[in-house]
């Protein structure tokens, strides 16, 4: 008999169609605590579609997502509060500034916004010079570092990071591979997908393939 726990974030035979096509079909997984998923496939292969089902944007063809066993269209509210999702786009209004971004971000969600700790995050993603310009006048990789701010005040268990490391220098993506190294060990779990290597040494991680078999699990990351 399996004693291990159930997962907090599963995915049971889903499917995925654009017009006519289909993206894929049959996919299973299931990660718990300090877990990463990495979604790996070519461009138009599904892997931002699946990244939008999986954040409860979007209904899936056929099968279901669960979070702490229960679908989350029926968990909606909760689920939403547990997780975090990182698009392409950043989410970032050029009129305002790094920390009033944040406030926004974050009264959108529904969390609490503490200005302080807001700073303090800003600064720790290398945005002190910046906190005074409006966005429109910060370079793509700032803007970025601004949408990853959010990220991490969101104090969500789940992150969905679709090319988290776009745009970023090499200190910023060493960087952010610390936070998420962080947030793994703190117990969070992780679905991304990207295209530059992702070093989370010691990580427990699962791939997928679209169209291929189910995810294979590794003892720890390698770089894609």
């Amino acid at each position: 008999m399996d004693s291990r726990p159930a997962p907090l974030l599963a995915a049971d035979e889903l499917a995925c169609e654009r017009g006519e096509r289909l993206l894929f079909r049959s996919l299973r997984f299931g990660l718990g605590p300090g877990q990463v998923l990495l979604v790996q496939g070519g461009n138009g292969q599904g892997k931002t579609s699946l990244l939008r089902l999986l954040a409860g944007l979007g209904r899936p063809d056929a099968g279901e997502v669960r979070w702490r066993g229960e679908p989350i269209a029926r968990c909606r509210d909760t689920y939403h509060r547990e997780m975090a999702y990182l698009g392409h786009a950043n989410g970032i209004k050029d009129e305002l500034e790094p920390a009033e971004n944040l406030r926004f971000r974050l009264g959108l969600q529904g969390r609490v916004f503490d200005a302080g700790r807001a700073l303090e995050t800003l600064d720790r993603l290398g945005l002190s010079r910046c906190l005074e310009l409006p966005c429109r006048a910060l370079s793509f990789g700032q803007r970025r570092r601004v949408a990853l701010a959010a990220l991490l005040l969101a104090d969500a268990r789940l992150w969905i990071l679709d090319e988290p490391l776009t745009g970023l220098d090499v200190h910023a993506v060493a960087q952010v591979e610390g936070l998420i190294r962080d947030h793994l060990q703190a117990g969070g779990l992780l679905v991304a997908t990207t295209h530059q290597a992702l070093n989370l040494a010691g990580a427990d991680v699962q791939r997928v393939q679209l169209g291929l078999a189910a995810p294979s699990r590794s003892a720890a990351a390698e770089a894609l």
